[in-house]
């Protein structure tokens, strides 16, 4: 609508004003004008009028501000990010506006805009932010930080409780908004690795505060946070996986490896899924039948007898609920705190009393449930009151091994076999070891596509991109090469991997030879750190190439980082800075500063584990 001056008060200057600021408005914005200009012209008229119009006024503005809600999402997986995604598609549903943005992308100065903030936060590794999170989680530890007693706030915490600072990130968040004195919108909850019913839980309780907010009634299901409307349930998903056929199953280890790394590809054919170079495949595996034996026979349960395996009181026989519903193969310090005020086991209780946190960690060290039944035997307490303690069975996450450009309807993966003795027992990995020992070509396992925003290649495919991928680490860069290759990226490309031996562990040793003879792969530098008197990693190759790094880095280059988080990362890392300080002339805190934009501008990605 365009005003005009023949029947407008305003003369030609503010009509034109007008017509440039008025089609730029929201609807949220218009009411909220609206809402100010009476309060303002009702501030100006008689007292007796006035009281009434004003509240009038006022509860419009109250209830304009209660549907702006801000979502600031920190994920390393790409489990917090979708269900951020889902929050807002759901709170969209009722009617809110929503914003969702990466704490990496939030500019910490709006926080004083923002009335009303959700927080969805991982917790990466031994208790730290995850790398999106980090800029906004130190501007707000900082002193720059303001005071925000006008906002409202709720933190859904992600984490694994086999950890001990566990959803230590979300915790940190809450005291420190607390702190600031921000107030709490709804409590913080706590997610453990089955994050699905309290994520549901939390954002009824969120939604039931900001519709009491703007005076709105709701009566949300329960299943907001995980399901969304009918017509998404078609779709697979985390919650929904598809049950896809394995089409191959390699091991790609010479003989006499010390390794067993397997290559798997599997049928996607009429599931419509969708992935791109970085995201991630979720794996459901099963649990080992000789293990779940031992333990029902430990505990002198029957197979058959039916338990409940949800809160919704969906039952099955226990054999097949322990094999595919239920954590057994990892001991947490929860567990074994509700395992002895459940049974009332004197000896478990005495056990938790006496041991100090270090005791007690190395006894979770390498030990699984029938450990725990075995050495505190024994046990009179029937499967239906034991089994709804015990974690769901996480879905196990690979990064993506193949590009579906150039393999429609498949998805590859690189699974390294986790083998180890420990406490007289052999142990194997609960889904590297299905996929090592029991599926088999022909075979089926659910899936679903994980997509991971903080891992993906420039938009420009003529960035520079430099790939450090030891071991299992490699898969995501067999990706992106064979994307560069199908859309003919013209950028250099430069890839760094180590393991073991030359001779058995160079894994698709033929793949990385051809693109570098036809140009995809522009260099490649191996460690093999097995085959020399001194031990050489890919930290040591990138330090003999320090200078063309850094000249990398000054042209563009994006790096990309992807395997073991502990060791590897951390050595990467510091060798980065390293070369940072050497190679440009830096100081440590420049060098840091150079990281640190690098990451904000994404062309520094890590996918690790």
């Amino acid at each position: 609508m365009v005003l005009q001056v023949m029947n407008s008060p305003f003369n030609q200057e503010q009509v034109e004003l007008l017509n440039k600021l008025l089609p730029a408005l929201t609807e949220t914005q218009q009411i909220w004008l609206g809402g100010y200009l009476s309060a303002q012209q009702i501030a100006k008229s008689p007292i007796e009028s006035s009281n009434t119009a004003v509240l009038e006024a006022q509860a419009i503005v109250k209830k304009v501000i209660a549907k702006e809600v801000t979502i600031l999402v920190g994920s390393q997986t790409g489990n917090g990010q979708g269900l951020a995604e889902k929050l807002m598609k759901n709170l969209q549903t009722e009617n809110f506006n929503v914003t969702l943005t990466s704490m990496n992308d939030f500019k910490p100065n709006a926080l004083k805009k923002i009335d009303n903030l959700l927080l969805v936060v991982s917790t990466q590794g031994e208790g730290d932010p995850p790398d999106t999170a980090l800029p906004f989680y130190e501007f707000l530890h900082s002193k720059r930080a303001p005071k925000l007693e006008h906002l409202q706030y709720s933190v859904l915490a992600l984490g694994d409780s086999s950890y001990d600072l566990f959803c230590h990130t979300g915790k940190q968040f809450d005291e420190r908004l607390l702190a600031l004195g921000a107030k709490q919108l709804s409590p913080r909850v706590d997610c453990d690795l089955d994050f699905d019913e309290p994520a549901a839980e939390w954002f009824t309780k969120v939604l039931l505060e900001l519709n009491d907010l703007q005076g709105s009634e709701c009566t949300p299901t329960g299943q907001a946070a995980d399901e969304g409307d009918a017509s998404e349930q078609t779709e697979y998903s985390r919650t929904n996986p598809f049950t896809a056929e394995i089409l191959e199953n390699i091991n790609l280890n010479g003989r006499g490896s010390n390794k067993e790394t397997r290559h798997i590809e599997l049928s996607l054919e009429g599931a419509n899924l969708q992935f791109e170079p970085g995201d991630s495949l979720g794996v459901y595996p099963e649990n080992d039948a000789t293990l779940v034996d031992a333990l029902i026979a430990e505990l002198g349960w029957h197979a058959d007898d039916s338990v409940a395996i949800n809160k919704q009181g969906t039952f099955r026989p226990l054999r097949e609920a322990l094999t595919s519903n239920f954590e057994i193969t990892v001991l947490t310090k929860p567990l074994l705190q509700k395992v002895a005020e459940l049974t009332a086991n004197p000896a478990l209780q005495a056990f938790l009393a006496s041991k100090q946190e270090q005791e007690l960690k190395d006894y979770l060290y390498g030990r699984d449930l029938l450990d725990l039944v075995r050495d505190f035997a024994p046990w009179e307490i029937p499967a239906r009151e034991f089994v709804p303690i015990l974690r769901k069975i996480p879905a196990r996450l690979y990064s993506i091994a193949s590009s579906s450009k150039a393999n429609p309807d498949e998805v590859h993966l690189t699974v390294g076999t986790v083998r180890y003795e420990a406490h007289g027992r052999e142990r194997l990995g609960v889904c590297s070891g299905e996929f090592a020992l029991r599926a088999q070509p022909g075979e089926s396992l659910p899936i679903y596509v994980q997509r991971n925003q903080n891992f993906r290649l420039p938009d420009n495919p003529d960035t520079p991109i430099i790939m450090i991928g030891p071991g299992t680490g490699i898969a995501p860069f067999r990706s992106f090469l064979e994307e560069r290759e199908e859309i003919g990226a013209e950028g250099k490309s430069w890839l760094f991997f180590g393991d073991q031996h030359q001779v058995t562990d160079f894994l698709y040793q033929i793949e990385w030879q051809q693109w570098l003879k036809d140009g995809v792969l522009t260099r490649m530098d191996v460690a093999f750190s097995r085959d020399t008197d001194e031990k050489i990693y890919v930290q040591h190759r990138m330090l003999e190439q320090s200078q063309a790094l850094f000249q990398w880095l000054e042209d563009g280059a994006v790096v990309y980082v992807c395997g073991d988080e502990k060791h590897m990362a951390a050595d990467v890392h510091a060798t980065l800075l390293q070369i940072l300080e050497e190679q440009g002339g830096m100081s440590p805190e420049k060098a840091a500063d150079y990281v640190a934009e690098l990451q904000q501008q994404k062309r520094y990605q890590r996918d690790v584990y």
